[in-house]
């Protein structure tokens, strides 16, 4: 039993718990403010001769933070246990590149906010179905070795990529920063409803709770560093990413972060 027992694999994702979702959606917001940053205030459309250089602003900030991305999850998948700090800075890393990819594609590509979610929401559907017809499950708990790592990684790519999109599209219908904001957390409350008071699968509500809590950051986030005049509260881009981080930091430093415990 010792010797089969150095070889299982742990798990390096962590548990789902209540300070689980508020860093999340602490992280997701950060991905707004801090996407908009690299892509708005410092290479594109807030800056001097931004006609010219805001699709190579949203093209620019993109690779960055997709190399960036690429190169966490691989630390990720070859870590040996779970680091809440990798695995957190993962997160982070993937919503600022779904940030900036989804404004390249609905505003530089000129999909549009409705083709850009409607084409992210196959991608997060088709990602999940993948995954399961491959391993059977998409639990969080049996996120286990690497091919299960790269499918929860990409699926939640997709996801965050897919939650920009969604939450543009619903302050441009609008709703407005603000409007789409209570909407989403309205959303969210209902999913916690169906957690604790029916039987629905847990599963389910985990991954529709986790694609929704980034269109509520997406939105909190545009409604801190939008202009006034945009329905926002025109905080710096900068100085709000700085704050978030900050918070992001201090609750995981505060907080125990363990892994989820592994499937059967």
């Amino acid at each position: 039993m010792i010797g089969q027992s150095t070889h299982i694999k742990p798990a390096k994702v962590p548990a789902v718990t209540f300070s689980f979702w508020i860093i999340k959606i602490l992280a997701t917001t950060l991905g707004e403010t801090g996407g908009d940053t690299v892509t708005m205030t410092w290479l594109g459309e807030t800056t001097p001769g931004a006609s010219q250089s805001a699709v190579s602003g949203y093209l620019v900030g993109t690779a960055i933070f997709g190399v960036l991305l690429v190169g966490l999850i691989w630390a990720q998948i070859r870590a040996r246990a779970f680091n809440a700090w990798l695995y957190w800075a993962t997160i982070v890393a993937s919503t600022t590149a779904g940030t900036t990819l989804a404004d390249f594609a609905d505003r530089s590509l000129g999909i549009g906010y409705p083709g850009g979610s409607l084409i992210l929401l196959a991608c997060v559907l088709m990602s999940l179905f993948a995954w399961h017809r491959a391993l059977g499950s998409i639990a969080v708990n049996t996120v286990i070795g690497a091919r299960a790592e790269i499918f929860y990684w990409l699926t939640i790519t997709f996801s965050q990529t897919l939650g920009t999109a969604l939450g543009d599209w619903m302050a441009d219908a609008g709703l407005g920063y603000g409007g789409g904001a209570v909407v989403f957390g309205a959303a969210l409350a209902v999913l916690v409803a169906l957690y604790f008071w029916t039987s629905l699968s847990h599963v389910f509500l985990f991954w529709a709770a986790f694609i929704l809590t980034r269109p509520l950051g997406a939105t909190v986030g545009d409604f801190l560093d939008k202009p006034l005049e945009k329905g926002g509260l025109d905080f710096s881009r900068p100085l709000a990413t700085a704050v978030l981080a900050g918070a992001i930091i201090l609750l995981i430093a505060l907080i125990p972060q363990r892994p989820v415990r592994r499937h059967g």
